[in-house]
């Protein structure tokens, strides 16, 4: 199946998905610009996206992250909903001693 020159990526959903010590994964119709803002022509609906910069198809990535070592951390988080520590009566009941 081939696309003719000139259409847009299918329609759906636009989702970037940003992989553990990788690439960032963009799926869906978005348009990729370069510094100046002139358009980098996409070939597929997914891409993957370089996060490390060492990539030689840069803004794509071919892989390179693995020789260099790239790593992410994965953000802090904090819960949702904090839950107060019980509170803890340490004298004896007069009643019961």
């Amino acid at each position: 199946m081939s696309r003719a020159a000139g259409d847009a990526p299918s329609a759906g959903p636009t989702s970037i998905t940003a992989c553990p010590d990788g690439p960032l994964i963009a799926r869906g119709p978005i348009e990729l610009v370069d510094e100046h803002g002139d358009p980098i022509e996409r070939r597929r609906r997914t891409i993957a996206l370089c996060r490390c910069g060492a990539s030689a198809i840069r803004p794509f990535c071919d892989g390179s992250h693995r020789t260099v070592g790239f790593r992410t951390e994965r953000p802090a988080r904090t819960p949702a909903v904090i839950v107060p520590e019980p509170i803890v009566d340490e004298e004896p009941d007069a009643a019961s001693a």
